[in-house]
């Protein structure tokens, strides 16, 4: 990538606590890269990750690496919000309207948010009134 190309950061932030079900998270990550990789687009975009997310990371993360899309991997608790880490990598359910209002302070620079996690909509929802383009699940996945 030249210094001259105007690119999209990508943020990918996983958490997968120890005392949830196992997610593939490396896997995931793995095939956005190939698949980015494979693409005729490959160099408008940049990945960046953070791995075993506290919700207290998010704001950092953003702030560090500028993102314009952030996806989300990980595990959601449909009304009650999403599962991130908490300091000993235990759950730490974070409420939905916590998180809309993290993404509202980011709402000039993130034009995107995936939500990869199961019935991750009701996030997504409340999100969407700050960020463009916000994609959840209606479903377990």
């Amino acid at each position: 990538m030249n210094n001259n190309t105007t690119y999209r950061k990508i943020l990918i932030l996983s958490a997968n606590p120890k005392s949830t079900s196992s997610l593939r998270l490396d896997e995931e990550m793995r095939e956005i890269k190939e698949g980015l990789r494979r693409s005729p687009s490959r160099d408008l975009f940049l990945i960046e990750s953070a791995e075993a997310t506290r919700y207290r990371d998010i704001r950092r993360a953003i702030l560090d690496y500028q993102p314009n899309i952030v996806h989300f991997s990980g595990h959601g608790a449909g009304h009650d919000g999403l599962v991130f880490e908490d300091e000993t990598g235990s759950q730490k359910l974070v409420d939905t309207e916590a998180l809309a209002g993290l993404f509202q302070l980011f709402s000039e620079q993130v034009e995107c948010v995936v939500l990869n996690a199961c019935y991750s909509e009701y996030q997504a929802q409340e999100i969407v009134k700050y960020i463009n383009y916000v994609i959840g699940m209606s479903q377990a996945i």
